[in-house]
């Protein structure tokens, strides 16, 4: 094994990956302002997204990203 499958396992669903990365400038123009109203800081916003790129949270923080795919039985995996 190499890569990812060395790190999460050979056996591993990959519908229960989800990768997280920050927010880039592109998506944080597209929030509405109601939404950037609720943020401390809008430099710690981390997107989760499935395998096939589908956003499935925005969320302040990089333990609370982690914390929240967690909460959601999923198996976070870091981009850079």
């Amino acid at each position: 094994m190499d890569g990812i499958e060395e790190k999460i396992g050979a056996h591993t669903d990959p519908r229960r990956l989800t990768y997280i990365r920050l927010i880039c400038d592109a998506e944080l123009a597209d929030l509405p302002n109601e939404a950037l109203e609720a943020i401390c800081d809008s430099e710690a916003l981390y997107v989760l997204t499935s395998a096939e790129g589908e956003k499935l949270a925005i969320v302040e923080g990089r333990e609370q990203a982690f914390a929240a795919a967690a909460a959601n039985r999923l198996i976070p995996v870091s981009v850079h």
